[in-house]
């Protein structure tokens, strides 16, 4: 990428963020057409968006400092050492899909969040800045041996979007990357697809069978890899990456205010499916969640303990790192069979919109 792509990927992100948004409005809706963006600072900002996003963030820091669940040890770090981590996402979404449920039941206006989505997406973006300018300094100011080796270039821009720092920690148990990867943007996007339900229903008296279908996909997906928490343990995100703009970005903006924009859609453009498409849909999803799933399994075991003596089987080659590489089962069928599976799905989230 280098600096330059750096420099480009701060600042074009948030603007395709803001593109997706008002390219899709109730009036009209299509990604081909370049849309007007409101130049209305009311539009963006809003005092009670922000402060329904803060609420959000220290409730899921507060879900992941509590007693519930259990720790393990990461993969080995460069200097052999081994963090530990609190396996508890899966808690935490639970208990934030009761209080979801809880605020519909005491008829709280969860759609709300459907008419402050633009404020809430921009609140998001301004956090993530001043999150990863904070990670930057305290970067700079830390030890060295806590810097990332794939962002220690000397050039701002590169270092501040790839992340300066490997594993930032609040202390030695609060774990800013672990926290950020799993928790406020995948159950937020989950939520986000809730209340685009509730927003259906307020305007219409009912819901499509397309808005369920892709809110149900996706609240699939995300309660996955919280069951799987573990496995993020051996990603390149926790062991590589360090963190930065690109993932704070990503995490907090990018997965909630892009990857609802189905939900988001079919609020305003309900469609109506035939049983058969149903049917197909669905299939879609099954196989890809199957192969998505059974390859990441594969994959994680492999990296977690290579001799194993269940996965003898598995033929692998050598690569420059020192690592090995798998070249059978799922990964001996297709290159990144991960990657195939998550197509699949992807393309079972979109078929509910068409028409």
């Amino acid at each position: 990428m280098g600096p330059i792509g750096g420099f480009l990927m701060i600042f074009s992100l948030p603007i395709t963020v803001y593109y997706l948004y008002f390219a899709c409005q109730p009036t009209s809706c299509s990604a081909l057409q370049i849309p007007s963006f409101s130049t209305s600072v009311s539009d963006y900002i809003d005092s009670s968006a922000i402060l329904i996003f803060l609420a959000w963030m220290l409730f899921q820091a507060v879900l992941y400092v509590m007693p519930i669940g259990y720790e393990v040890k990461g993969m080995p770090l460069r200097n052999g050492e081994r963090l530990t981590y609190k396996i508890n996402a899966f808690y935490a979404f639970l208990v934030s899909v009761a209080f979801f449920g809880g605020a519909v039941y005491f008829n709280y206006p969860v759609s709300m969040l459907y008419d402050k989505y633009l404020h809430l997406a921009t609140t998001s973006i301004i956090f993530s800045f001043v999150v990863s300018t904070l990670l930057y300094i305290k970067a700079k100011l830390g030890p060295q041996s806590a810097l990332c080796s794939r962002a220690n270039s000397g050039y701002f821009f590169y270092d501040f979007f790839m992340g300066h720092e490997l594993n930032p920690r609040i202390g030695n148990k609060f774990d800013l990357k672990y926290f950020c990867e799993l928790r406020p943007g995948l159950i937020g996007w989950v939520l986000l697809n809730f209340a685009m339900i509730a927003k259906a229903y307020e305007k219409s008296g009912s819901v499509s069978a397309g808005i369920i279908l892709v809110s149900v996909f996706q609240a699939w997906y995300v309660m996955d890899g919280l069951w799987h928490e573990p496995a993020i343990l051996s990603t390149m995100d926790i062991l590589h990456d360090g963190f930065g703009f690109m993932l704070v970005f990503g995490d907090l903006a990018w997965v909630p205010f892009t990857y609802s924009i189905q939900a988001r859609y079919l609020v305003d453009y309900p469609t109506e499916l035939s049983n058969l498409s149903i049917v197909f849909i669905i299939a879609m999803k099954v196989i890809g969640y199957i192969i998505f799933r059974a390859s990441n399994s594969q994959k994680d075991a492999f990296r977690k303990n290579p001799n194993d003596p269940k996965l003898k089987h598995l033929q692998s080659i050598p690569t420059r790192t020192g690592s090995r590489l798998l070249v059978s089962g799922w990964w001996g069928m297709v290159r990144h069979p991960n990657y195939l599976g998550d197509i699949l799905m992807a393309i079972s989230w979109s078929l509910p919109c068409g028409k």
